[in-house]
């Protein structure tokens, strides 16, 4: 009884079959199907390796939303060379809120050779030539943030040779912490004097600006003013960026940080009150941040989106080509049987059928009879 109620349910299972095995002596094979075989087999080999490059690499989304975070300070980050000696100028932040923040807080006054080595003109050359590509191509950042490479390519290499003459410029680096509102950074000629209605300067400038940026230092980020170099081509002159301020929020497989972008337009003048071109030589930079925030995240296509898009590869490579072979063959055989129609021309013979009708017979010209 078990045997029996087992092969019944083994029947079924097989009336089931979705897959029915055909017979191989019912199998006709041919060169036209071995032909596209290959050609199915060749084609779903080489989109399965495209697909699996594609499966390896990854992309960066980017996402916006209101930047809720007003509470926190913005830290500065600044490396200027000035072609001036260090008790002459002076450096200092002041906002919207009328809060100074002394460069003695933060920043390094470095005595320095302007000219730049052979080895820091180089890394300035190289520099600008990622920056301008970047700002070129914007997917190029995108592959800067993935690489995620050692130390910070912004960063001033020492010098390799030894000083032959005195030191006649300035280094400016280090970083600041400010209130998160609008602001003015900016190094002019004399130290800074405070006063009840903001601050004044007790005094020409070239200089070269090695970085400049806002937020915690983070690898793969190229900023808009790193390796800029601007000559004065007058004692009395200003310098001036206007800067917008972008929070973001960098998420990689490699690190995280929070962070800042910027972009920057910019503006220079010659300073001649006689002319009516009135102010202060130095370098001002007016920064404004934007109320979006930009959340980048290194994405990754999911195993079993790469699978269902492999098995969409193979079924539909396979239905394809089996498509276009039948139907081929179908246009092959329509052509052929009219070539084969036009030759066959029968001939007609007339009976007599005793009504005196006449009626004609086909004869073929094989009929031997």
């Amino acid at each position: 009884m078990r045997r029996l109620n087992k092969k019944k349910a083994l029947n079924l299972v097989k009336e089931l079959d979705a897959f029915p095995k055909i017979p191989e002596s019912y199998i006709e094979t041919s060169t036209s199907g071995g032909t596209v075989s290959i050609i199915a087999f060749t084609t779903i080999a080489l989109l399965s390796i495209m697909e699996f490059f594609v499966y390896c690499d990854t992309w960066m989304k980017y996402d916006y939303e209101v930047d809720k975070d007003f509470a926190s300070k913005l830290r500065i980050n600044l490396d200027i060379t000035v072609s001036m000696k260090c008790h002459y100028i002076g450096a200092d932040v002041l906002d919207l809120a009328e809060t100074m923040v002394a460069a003695s807080e933060g920043l390094k006054y470095e005595p320095t050779v302007f000219e730049l080595s052979s080895r820091q003109r180089m890394w300035q050359r190289t520099l600008q030539k990622i920056r301008r590509k970047v700002q070129e191509e914007h997917s190029l950042q995108d592959l800067l943030f993935k690489s995620a490479f050692k130390g910070s390519p912004t960063v001033l290499p020492p010098r390799e040779d030894r000083l032959s003459h005195p030191h006649d410029a300035c280094r400016i680096h280090g970083h600041l912490y400010v209130n998160k509102v609008a602001g003015n950074f900016h190094i002019t000629v004399g130290k800074a004097i405070p006063h009840p209605r903001g601050h004044a300067h007790m005094a020409a400038l070239i200089s070269h600006d090695d970085h400049y940026s806002f937020g915690e230092p983070i690898p793969g980020l190229i900023n808009p003013l790193d390796g800029t170099e601007k000559i004065a081509i007058d004692h009395n002159q200003m310098f001036q960026y206007f800067i917008t301020i972008v929070p973001t929020k960098l998420n990689t497989y490699k690190f995280s940080a929070d962070t800042h972008q910027y972009s920057v337009t910019e503006r220079e003048r010659v300073i001649n009150h006689a002319a009516g071109s009135h102010g202060v030589s130095g370098i001002f930079i007016k920064y404004d941040i934007s109320s979006l925030m930009v959340t980048v995240t290194e994405q990754h296509m999911p195993l079993g989106q790469f699978l269902v898009r492999l098995c969409g590869i193979v079924g539909g490579i396979f239905s394809t080509t089996g498509m276009l072979h039948g139907l081929v063959g179908f246009l092959v055989d329509v052509i052929c049987c009219r070539f084969k129609l036009g030759a066959y021309k029968p001939k007609f013979v007339p009976v007599l059928d005793g009504h005196m009708n006449n009626h004609s017979l086909p004869i073929s010209d094989d009929f031997d009879h």
